[in-house]
C-alpha cells in the first residue's frame, strides 16, 4: 500500500526469504503505486526484492502503463475474471527455485465490488480442473480478491482439495483465521496490507475522517507514509500431494503484533 508498504517489502522481504528459505514467494501489488494500481518500475522493485510472482486486482489497469507491462512481463497475474479483452493472463504455472511446478490464480469476487466481474467461481473450476495438485503443479495458490469474507471463505471451502492456498486480498486488515481445510487447502480470508496501519485502510487518517463525518471531501486520498507492517501468511506444502501441512499468519515490522514462521 504506497511508499510505506513497497518499503516494507523491498526492505524485509530478502531477509525473511533467506532466513524462512521461502522456496516461491507472492506478492500482491495492487495497491503499490500511491494507493491504485501499479507501476512497471514498482513492478520491478518488488521482483528485485524477491518477489516471484506480482497478482494485482480490481485496480490491475488505474497505472495504464501496465496495459503493456502485464502482456510483457509473465510474472505479472491479473484476476483471472477480468474483461476478456484485458491484457496479460488470469494464472500461471510457474517454477520455483527447486524446479517445482507452482500454480498462481487469481480472480475477482462479485459481492460489494464495484462493477459486476464474471463468476468467479466457474472461472477458478476450469483452471484447477486443468492444473490438478500434486500432478500437473506442485503447489496451488489462489488470490481470491473480495470486499465480503463471506465470498472469500465460500472460495475456500470450493477450492478446498484442489489448491495448497486460498488467500483472500483488497480489505487492508488481516484476519485471524489462518487454517487448514478439511481436504488439505490452507486458507486465511485476508493477509492484510503491507502498509502504515496508524491510517484507514493504508491512507492518511484527515480525509477519510473528514468525508465520514462531514460526507464532503477537501482533497484526495494520500497513502500514509508511517513506518509500515509487512502483512501476509507463511505455507509449507507436501509436494506429493500439494496439500498444506502448515499455515501461519505473518507480521514484519510496524504497529502490529510480530507474527511469523
Amino acid at each position: 500500500m504506497g511508499r510505506a508498504g513497497r518499503a516494507a517489502v523491498t526492505e524485509r522481504l530478502p531477509g525473511l526469504r533467506e532466513a524462512w528459505k521461502l522456496d516461491f514467494v507472492v506478492v500482491n501489488g495492487e495497491n503499490a503505486s500511491n494507493g491504485a494500481g501499479l507501476t512497471a518500475d514498482h513492478a520491478k522493485l518488488l521482483f528485485e526484492a524477491g518477489a516471484d510472482c506480482v497478482t494485482l486486482g480490481d485496480h490491475a489497469f488505474d497505472q495504464k502503463e501496465m496495459l503493456q507491462f502485464a502482456e510483457a512481463e509473465s510474472r505479472i497475474v491479473r484476476p483471472v475474471n477480468f474483461a476478456k479483452v484485458a491484457p496479460g493472463r488470469g494464472f500461471r504455472l510457474f517454477e520455483d527455485r527447486r524446479g517445482r511446478k507452482v500454480l498462481v490464480a487469481q480472480v475477482l469476487g462479485q459481492v460489494f465490488m464495484k462493477r459486476p466481474f464474471d463468476d468467479p467461481f466457474s472461472h477458478m473450476e476450469r483452471v484447477l480442473k486443468a492444473h490438478p495438485m500434486g500432478g500437473q503443479a506442485q503447489a496451488v495458490i489462489v488470490d481470491v480478491h473480495c470486499e465480503a469474507t463471506s465470498e472469500k471463505m465460500a472460495m475456500g471451502h470450493f477450492c478446498d482439495g484442489k489448491a495448497s492456498l486460498v488467500v483472500g486480498t483488497h480489505t487492508h486488515v488481516p484476519t485471524a483465521d489462518a487454517q487448514i481445510l478439511p481436504g488439505g487447502t490452507a486458507y486465511l480470508t485476508d493477509a492484510g496490507m503491507c502498509g502504515d496501519y496508524d491510517s484507514v485502510i493504508g491512507m492518511e487518517k484527515a480525509e477519510p475522517l473528514r468525508r465520514f463525518v462531514t460526507g464532503m471531501s477537501k482533497g484526495r486520498f494520500q497513502p500514509a507514509l508511517g513506518e509500515a507492517t509487512l502483512s501476509g501468511v507463511y505455507v509449507e506444502t507436501d509436494d506429493r500431494t500439494g496439500r498444506a501441512e502448515r499455515v501461519v499468519m505473518v507480521r514484519q515490522g510496524g504497529r502490529l503484533e510480530q507474527t511469523g514462521p
